[in-house]
């Protein structure tokens, strides 16, 4: 993937042995989601399915967090807000994938914090949920990771 073509935000990966920063890349459209964690690549088609690379051997049993600006437009201006995302990867099932998703997205906007509640992994029904909250005449800025 070329850098144009990117997003690349900064988080934390936790599992049972400790954590670590990793760095997230997302290709534009949301239709690839990279990440490095110790030192084994890992990539999906979203975050809630990212496998390694070499495996495809599915990440579970591990929390990921990060943050990413996201422009909201409201009244005829647009200010910088960012989405604190977390998610929650179960243990692995008896089908290789983890038994449970869990994402919690937080948007921090005007003095206020819009919080999606615990979606099923799906971050277009979680964006949804916060879009419901904002006031009046707002809504994001630009598209967030078309179904990531």
């Amino acid at each position: 993937m070329s850098s144009e073509s990117t997003e690349v935000w900064t988080g934390w990966y936790r599992d049972r042995r400790g954590a670590e920063a990793i760095a997230i890349t997302v290709a534009m459209g949301g239709r690839e989601v990279r990440t490095r964690i110790r030192g084994m690549e890992y990539e999906g088609p979203s975050f809630a399915a990212l496998g390694a690379a070499e495996s495809g051997e599915a990440l579970s049993g591990c929390v990921l967090e990060w943050d990413l600006p996201l422009p909201v437009a409201l009244d005829g201006s647009v200010e910088q807000a960012t989405l604190s995302c977390l998610l929650a990867l179960g243990e692995r099932g008896a089908d290789g994938r983890p038994e449970r998703v869990d994402l919690n997205l937080t948007l921090h906007f005007g003095g206020a914090a819009y919080e999606s509640g615990i979606a099923g992994g799906g971050f277009d029904e979680a964006l949804g949920r916060i879009r419901r909250q904002l006031p009046e005449g707002a809504d994001f800025g630009r598209r967030v990771l078309e179904s990531a």
